[in-house]
């Protein structure tokens, strides 16, 4: 059992990496993207805006689907679809094609984050300790990879589809190999069990701490989504300077 888990946690750790690079090659390069298919600066934020909210749906969704299905299997398909829509973002030419990879990657990531989760926190319980920050960590450490890969592609001025087309090519097969070893949580522990039944109170107690971290969360990706355009538009920053902050704030996360 001891070594499922490692090989389970192992590979939930790269599924983290993995989405931390793909989220990084697509906030990094928005400039770019927005050159590339002729999006006014009056229609960018309703393309912008579109992807966290369909993210929630997508979360919400997987709510519903993981009563049927085990996370893992949503995870399974989820990133693979994550990965392709964001070379979708790269390799279009009309706004309708940029559209329709943006839905299908707001809505992927929303399934993808919550059954990600779902799986740490499982592993979690089945290893009796905190563990989750390890996966944020690798979540961050493929931001590193993904924002210096970015710099890359924009150093060299590679078109959009260049600078994803690797990424894709090597993490795609990596991540369907990876979710072999997922391992979906089993019983709850018996303490849970007994305090399930403080549930309403607790929650009520700890909603206003959900709701802060809500707006953090909103603050937070309205932050990365629009670093790159701010200090290129309006900080006059080059293309390539402008994926640095980006790296720099996922060195420190």
């Amino acid at each position: 059992m001891t070594d499922v888990l490692r090989r389970g946690r192992a590979s939930l750790a790269f599924s983290f990496f993995a989405q931390g690079a793909a989220f990084a090659l697509l906030v990094t390069r928005i400039p770019a993207i927005q050159d590339r298919y002729g999006v006014s600066d009056a229609l960018l934020p309703v393309f912008l805006a579109a992807v966290p909210v369909l993210a929630g749906v997508g979360s919400v969704t997987t709510e519903k689907l993981v009563r049927r299905v085990p996370p893992s299997r949503v995870l399974r398909w989820s990133q693979p679809v994550v990965l392709l829509a964001l070379l979708g973002v790269g390799a279009g030419e009309h706004m309708a094609e940029l559209g329709i990879a943006l839905a299908a990657f707001g809505l992927a990531v929303g399934g993808l984050d919550a059954s990600m989760n779902m799986l740490g926190v499982s592993l979690q319980r089945s290893y009796g300790r905190s563990i989750m920050l390890s996966f944020h960590a690798a979540y961050s450490l493929g931001g590193i990879v993904g924002a210096s890969l970015a710099w890359v592609g924009a150093h060299w001025d590679l078109a959009l589809w260049v600078s994803y087309l690797p990424v894709v090519v090597v993490l795609l097969p990596a991540v369907l190999l990876g979710s072999r070893w997922y391992v979906d949580g089993g019983s709850a522990p018996v303490e849970a069990k007994e305090g399930a039944e403080g549930g309403p109170v607790a929650f009520k107690l700890l909603l206003p701490l959900c709701l802060v971290m809500t707006f953090a969360y909103i603050g937070d990706s309205t932050v990365s989504n629009w670093s790159a355009k701010y200090l290129q538009d309006v900080l006059g920053s080059s293309e390539q300077m402008a994926t640095v902050p980006y790296n720099v704030y996922m060195v420190t996360t």
